[in-house]
């Protein structure tokens, strides 16, 4: 029977204040965030997505939730306060056209999701729920999550973990460590860089790393490492799956497209049952990340359907 649920994604909306010149005094706007990225992402390769997150009543706030429906992001799940503001980047131009991150402005950080605005209902409609730590550093996101996590295994959805660590956002490396760490039991499918996996397996080896990782009997995993693919973990077996060498342009948001990829072949075929399951979804994962990673920008840059027929 054909899956009719929808992905639903949990996160904060941001916006990206992209320089239009090196002289940084005049600023593009666009739609970004991480989780923000797969629900738009998975939305582009023909899945039905929702999205749960908190916006306000200010002309900001407008502008991300009329971009989110552009995609296609059902945001029935949503929650809006009046009094929120959308967190904001700034990214400036070096003289070489290099980006750099200039300025993270977020005003109302105390301002989230909380667990009782989590409707079941969402939940009974998902076949996926996915997140990101992202908003793990706050205490009330972390309650949130945990309670999408209960909601999401009363329901029998799948759940989906990128790590994405952001540690500036962090008190301390430590409390960042051990958060992340602490949601990993609750997922079915996760995905880390080989940087994540050393900080928070304290090792650089990564055949170490990965039997560090396994503690934690997660059915799949996949550690990204950029140009060499990716290392995919299933059933204690470690699988290099390579990726077809493109041209990148702006790697910004390759992983949140890796990870619409991973979402859609979960999605229509289950979690793997075998190797050759293992090795194709980490090889569509691999194809949607190097696709994005051949234009600029994020959400901009994430693939559609259609991009893969070409391909």
């Amino acid at each position: 029977m054909e899956n009719t649920k929808h992905v639903l994604t949990y996160g904060d909306a941001f916006v990206d204040y992209i320089a239009a010149n090196t002289t940084n005094d005049l600023f593009n706007r666009h739609l970004g965030g991480a989780t923000v990225n797969v629900a738009a992402g998975v939305s582009r390769l023909g899945l039905p997505s929702g999205f749960i997150t908190i916006t306000g009543d200010d002309e900001t706030s407008t502008f991300v939730r009329e971009e989110l429906l552009k995609e296609g992001v059902d945001l029935t799940h949503a929650v809006m306060v009046p009094e929120k503001r959308v967190s904001g980047v700034y990214i400036h131009l070096t003289p070489d056209f290099d980006r750099i991150f200039a300025d993270y402005v977020n005003e109302t950080p105390d301002l989230q999701v909380k667990g009782h605005e989590l409707k079941a209902a969402s939940f009974e409609q998902a076949s996926i729920f996915h997140f990101c730590s992202g908003t793990l550093f706050h205490p009330e996101a972390r309650e949130t999550t945990r309670r999408a996590l209960e909601l999401s295994k009363e329901h029998g959805v799948l759940c989906s973990y990128d790590v994405n660590i952001r540690p500036l956002r962090w008190e301390s490396e430590e409390l960042c460590r051990n958060t992340v760490l602490d949601f990993l039991p609750s997922v079915d499918f996760v995905k880390l860089t080989t940087a994540e996996l050393a900080f928070l397996m304290e090792t650089e080896s990564l055949e170490e790393g990965i039997v560090r990782f396994s503690r934690f009997h997660i059915p799949l995993v996949f550690v990204t490492d950029g140009e060499n693919g990716t290392h995919a973990v299933y059933q204690n077996q470690t699988h290099h799956v390579p990726v077809i060498p493109v041209q990148p342009v702006d790697t910004t948001g390759a992983g949140d497209a890796f990870m619409a990829g991973v979402i859609r072949h979960i999605y229509l075929k289950g979690l793997p049952e075998n190797q050759r399951d293992v090795l194709e979804c980490a090889a569509f994962g691999n194809k949607l990340g190097a696709l994005c990673a051949t234009k600029a920008g994020a959400l901009t840059a994430m693939p559609r359907l259609d991009d893969m027929i070409k391909k």
